[in-house]
């Protein structure tokens, strides 16, 4: 695309829609955006689009990532994300499937979307059994050692995965949870080979957990659907009997996403 092409189109994109357009773009590719890559995806002038980008994350929509020349999700395209999926027709459909789930289980299900800083509780449905553990919606959990936030490494990019590893120690919630990265590396291959995670008492004694991707239209990861339950009733390898459930509900979210 030519300089001349570039500017008879950015004069052809109303004003008002420009943002907006960028910030769909970002969204859609799910990954760290360059401006050259909106420049040439959208074919705005890169004198807008720097401006605009300016623009988005003064006022937080989008923020810079870890090379300070691209740019992903600020905080609050997130919540708007957030916001967005709770509505409350989408909020009724993914609970009803929620629940049908949980009720053939018998256990707790738990519907989470990733964050920056871990997984964040959407929606759960409790199970009735009076011995239950209580994680309300809104909990934000770590990836490294539930069966959801696990999951959602397995899904990212090699150089994205190291940098998580290399940033930060892993912290030890049990005498369980994995804390050397090359260990956890190797778990996370597992995952992303089995299409499913676990949590064998990594996050808190006596409760094992499983969980499955619920993907987008994209066949991106967009949340988690997972089952949760103390060991008393359920240990790891009990747990994994609920698979195809789990499975089957989580397409039928991903379904839901796509209408």
């Amino acid at each position: 695309m030519t300089a001349t092409d570039t500017q008879d189109k950015d004069t052809q994109i109303p004003t008002n829609l420009r943002l907006l357009l960028i910030l769909e773009e970002v969204a859609r590719r799910g990954v760290a955006v360059k401006p050259a890559d909106l420049i040439e995806a959208l074919g705005l002038a890169k004198p807008t689009v720097h401006r605009l980008l300016q623009t988005a994350e003064a006022e937080g929509f989008l923020q810079r990532d870890l090379d300070g020349r691209s740019y992903g999700p600020g905080p609050r395209l997130r919540q708007m994300s957030v916001n967005t999926v709770s509505s409350e027709h989408l909020r009724t459909a993914r609970l009803a499937i929620l629940r049908g789930v949980a009720d053939e289980i018998g256990e707790t299900c738990n519907l989470a979307i990733p964050d920056r800083e871990g997984m964040i509780y959407l929606d759960r449905v409790e199970t009735k059994w009076p011995l239950r553990i209580q994680l309300p919606i809104g909990t934000q959990v770590p990836f490294h050692c539930t069966a959801s936030g696990k999951m959602y490494l397995s899904t990212l990019r090699r150089n994205t995965l190291d940098g998580f590893l290399s940033a930060r120690g892993l912290t030890a919630n049990t005498e369980k949870t994995i804390t050397d990265p090359k260990a956890m590396r190797s778990e996370i291959a597992k995952i992303a080979q089995n299409g499913y995670s676990t949590d064998d008492e990594e996050f808190m004694p006596g409760m094992a957990a499983v969980a499955v991707p619920v993907f987008d239209e994209n066949d991106r990861l967009a949340a988690t659907l997972s089952v949760h339950a103390p060991t008393q009733r359920h240990d790891l390898t009990s747990l994994k009997q609920f698979l195809p459930l789990l499975q089957s509900g989580a397409l039928k979210l991903s379904g839901l996403l796509a209408s």
